[in-house]
């Protein structure tokens, strides 16, 4: 029976296997299965690969983003240029790495992009603020990333000022900060400058309204969590698992 699945650490709370599993009951998908592979190091791929020889794709999620690179034995152009892969299919052995998070950023951020919002604070720098900056890139929009630690090409939280807050309308937090049950963090931003004209927009989706969005919405700003770019990436990833 073909199978599906979804590579990270930890999986407590995993949005896919949920989605899959009820997709798969409301289309009448039979013989088909989704599950989980909570794996505590990248090296124990080679143990799910060879332990599920039904497997016909994987997503895969934080903190293997990048370091899954090592596996693949193909990539598309998306995934050579932004260096980070979410979503695989296996043939035959060979595992060939895509990028779906930047279908599912992209169709969801652009809804509620205003001529306004010019230039933007990427939050974190694992793989899926590669797909972020793909995305940025794209629609030719700036960026400055943004570190707890001082790094090449990268700002500190420390140095936020209110002018780098006022100049940046969008703020992309990338970070897993505020996830259940963790819900009272959030990015150390000087919230207190924030206005109506800024954009907030969270990959986190669980809870659906998260500290960092609410202080933008306190202050009128535009938000949007991780829910419809997690649905459009799936979708996706589904599209790319069974295409001929």
């Amino acid at each position: 029976m073909p199978k599906y699945g979804l590579i990270g650490y930890p999986l407590g709370h995993s949005f896919s296997q949920k989605y899959f599993t009820e997709k798969f009951l409301q289309e009448g998908i039979e013989n088909v299965s989704f599950e989980n592979f909570s794996i505590p190091s990248i090296e124990d791929l080679d143990d799910v690969l060879l332990n599920n020889p039904d497997l016909k794709g994987l997503a895969v999620t934080i903190p293997y983003k990048k370091q899954v690179m090592d596996y693949l034995d193909e990539t598309d152009a998306a995934v050579k240029q932004i260096g980070a892969c979410n979503c695989i299919t296996i043939r035959n052995g060979k595992l060939t790495g895509y990028n779906t998070d930047i279908i599912g950023f992209e169709q969801s951020f652009i809804r509620h992009l205003q001529p306004h919002h010019k230039q933007a604070l990427i939050l974190g720098t694992g793989g899926a603020a590669l797909a972020i900056e793909y995305v940025l890139n794209k629609l030719s929009i700036p960026f400055q990333y943004v570190s707890r630690r001082q790094q090449d090409n990268t700002i500190t939280y420390s140095s936020i000022t209110e002018s780098i807050i006022d100049n940046h309308k969008i703020i992309i937090n990338c970070t897993p900060l505020g996830t259940y049950p963790e819900v009272n963090e959030c990015p150390p931003l000087p919230y207190e400058f924030l206005t109506e004209r800024h954009y907030l927009y969270d990959l986190v989706y669980n809870p659906p309204l998260t500290r960092f969005l609410k202080e933008g919405a306190e202050r009128g700003a535009v938000i949007q969590n991780g829910y419809d770019m997690l649905v459009l990436q799936a979708e996706a990833n589904w599209e790319i698992w069974n295409a001929s």
